[in-house]
C-alpha cells in the first residue's frame, strides 16, 4: 500500500496517509551531478560533460560546492488532510514535492506514501508531445496502475473538465499552455488518485480555471483523499487548506 521513498522501514498507523521523518536534498552547485534524476537530466549531463572537457581550468574544484534545497525536514499528513506548503521562491517547495512524488531521490531521510499518487509539478507533467490528449489520458492512467476500463468510466470527466474535447485527437505538442495546464490538472484530479501534489502551475491557468481547479481539489479532500498544494496565492491557501508547513531556505 505504502510507496517507501528510501528503502527503509516506516510504520504508518490506518489514519496516515504521509509519513516524512528527516528528508533532506543536497544539490551541487556549479558542476555536474553524479547521478541523473530524469532522461532530460541524462542527456544535459552528458553534453555538459563533453563542453567541460574542453573548458574546465586546473585550478577548477569539482564538488566543493553544493546547496540543501531540503535540510531535516519532518511531518505528518492524514488521510483526507489537504496541506498548504508555502514559502518563499528557492525555499525548497518544489523540491519537496519532486521526492515525495519519486521524482528525484533524497539525500537523506525516509518517507511513505500510502495509495497512489497525481501529480502536477510542470505544465504537462507525464504527457507525451508526440500523442494526443486521448492517448495521454490512457498513458497516465496506465503510469498510476488504472485498467482501460477505469479510465473510460473517467473519460468523458475529465474531456469536460478541462475544456479541451475539440482538440482531444490533436498532439499535445500543439497545445497553449494554458490547454496543457488544464487536461493535466484533469487527468490528475479525476484518476482517482489517493494523494494528489500541486505545485503553483495553476496560475498558468485564468481566473476561472483556478478557482474550479480549487473546487475539484477541496471535492477530493472532501472525499476522504489527501491533497498536498503549493501556492503563493494565499487567499487560495486559505480557502482550501486546513493546515500549512512554511519552508524557509530547506527547513
Amino acid at each position: 500500500h505504502g510507496k517507501n521513498l528510501c528503502g527503509c522501514g516506516v510504520s504508518m498507523d490506518k489514519d496516515t496517509s504521509i509519513i516524512v521523518q528527516g528528508i533532506s536534498k543536497r544539490y551541487n552547485i556549479g558542476v555536474t551531478q553524479e547521478r541523473a534524476d530524469t532522461l532530460r537530466d541524462l542527456i544535459t549531463q552528458s553534453s555538459s560533460r563533453v563542453g567541460g572537457f574542453f573548458r574546465r581550468k586546473p585550478e577548477d574544484k569539482a564538488g566543493l560546492d553544493y546547496i540543501w534545497a531540503l535540510r531535516d525536514v519532518s511531518f505528518e499528513v492524514k488521510k483526507g488532510q489537504a496541506l498548504g506548503i508555502i514559502g518563499r521562491n528557492g525555499a525548497g517547495k518544489s523540491t519537496l514535492l519532486k521526492v515525495l512524488s519519486r521524482v528525484t531521490d533524497p539525500t537523506g531521510g525516509y518517507g511513505e506514501l500510502r495509495g497512489r499518487v497525481g501529480s502536477l509539478l510542470e505544465v504537462g507533467t507525464g504527457f507525451h508531445p508526440e500523442l494526443s490528449g486521448r492517448e495521454n489520458i490512457f498513458l497516465n492512467g496506465a503510469i498510476l496502475g488504472m485498467h482501460r476500463k477505469e479510465i473510460e468510466a473517467r473519460f468523458d470527466e475529465i474531456v469536460d473538465f478541462s475544456e479541451v474535447g475539440q482538440f482531444i485527437d490533436t498532439p499535445v505538442k500543439r497545445y497553449s499552455s494554458g490547454m496543457y495546464l488544464r487536461l493535466a490538472f484533469a487527468v490528475a484530479a479525476h484518476l482517482e488518485p489517493e494523494i494528489l501534489v500541486v505545485d503553483e502551475v495553476l496560475a498558468v491557468g485564468d481566473a476561472d480555471f483556478q478557482r474550479k481547479c480549487l473546487g475539484k481539489m477541496g471535492d477530493v479532500a472532501n472525499a476522504g483523499r489527501t491533497v498536498l498544494f503549493v501556492s503563493h496565492n494565499m487567499s487560495a491557501i486559505q480557502r482550501l487548506t486546513q493546515e500549512s508547513i512554511v519552508l524557509d531556505k530547506g527547513s
